[in-house]
């Protein structure tokens, strides 16, 4: 750290910081004060000596409150990662107190979760009991963001989301699945050994979030077939999208893998999907795996083998 970069740290007061949070949040130095149990003035004293010290204007102070300048919102969003960071390293900490020796923070896909999480993360919790895992359920590019800001230690996700602002992270194989478009068992496509995507499009679907890595491709592959999607439904989940299936609302696309695990009573047929871009590949992904945690190294080391 250099000499400014020192100074820089030394003019930032964590409790100014919370303070300006609160402002921000409720719009009002008034009502950040009583949510804080702390006098208004008081706040706003903080305030303006936060804004000195950083030499710039943070508020514009108007009768009905406040609103944020262009450095405020700048600060907004730094201040929050600061507090959160803050957070997790107290959480972290105690655990080691009550007697927790290792802790990752892990950010993985659904398709990662339902397909291959459950038996592998179970497999090495009983070797390394001591070790906590906090797994986080996350669309593919938010699993890229959340590594890439620190937010987690290890992703889990579809390799083609490392294209979307992931090009300085690295990336490890993990597992591969392949996509299966899912029907009623009366369907007529459920007979099929195989399908290409672009057949599917006759029928009505029930799409996944719309920036998950599956509806991404899904709409990719029907632009190049100069088709659209006949979306009739959206879902946050691969069990809901079964259950709007089995109820008469369409097809659907998900991992093979993840449908062999919980189609239940067998009202479903898995159609494979011959498009190339149907395999997918499963990738680790790290800011640097070589400066992880030990005990985040062990866990990518046993997911790996």
């Amino acid at each position: 750290m250099t000499i400014t970069e020192r100074s820089f740290a030394r003019r930032i007061d964590l409790t100014s910081l919370q303070l300006f949070v609160a402002v921000c949040e409720t719009g009002s130095i008034g009502r950040a004060a009583e949510r804080e149990f702390i006098a208004a003035s008081a706040v706003s004293k903080r305030l303006s000596d936060l804004e000195s010290g950083l030499g710039t204007a943070l508020l514009y102070r108007h009768a009905r409150g406040v609103d944020l300048t262009p450095a405020g919102q700048s600060l907004l969003h730094h201040a929050r990662a600061v507090l959160f960071g803050l957070e997790q390293m107290q959480s972290e900490l105690s655990e080691y107190a009550d007697g927790v020796r290792g802790h990752v923070r892990v950010h993985a896909s659904i398709s990662a979760i339902v397909q291959f999480l459950p038996e592998d993360l179970g497999s090495f919790v009983r070797q390394y009991p001591s070790v906590k895992i906090d797994l986080q359920e996350q669309l593919s590019s938010d699993v890229v963001r959340a590594v890439r800001e620190g937010a987690a230690d290890l992703g889990i996700c579809n390799a083609s989301a490392l294209a979307q602002g992931g090009e300085a992270l690295q990336a490890r194989p993990y597992r591969t699945d392949r996509l299966a478009l899912i029907v009623p068992a009366a369907h007529a496509l459920s007979a099929l050994a195989a399908i290409k995507f672009e057949e599917s499009l006759d029928e009505d679907h029930v799409g996944l979030h719309a920036n998950s890595s599956i509806a991404l491709a899904m709409h990719q592959a029907a632009a190049r077939a100069g088709r659209a999607i006949r979306l009739r439904i959206r879902v946050t989940g691969l069990d809901a999208m079964c259950r709007m299936i089995d109820n008469g609302l369409g097809v659907g696309v998900m991992p093979l893998g993840a449908f062999e695990s919980m189609r239940g009573g067998g009202r479903l047929r898995a159609v494979p999907l011959a498009d190339d871009w149907a395999a997918r590949q499963i990738s680790l992904i790290a800011r640097d795996f070589d400066t992880l945690p030990l005990t985040a190294r062990s866990l990518v080391e046993h997911l790996r083998a």
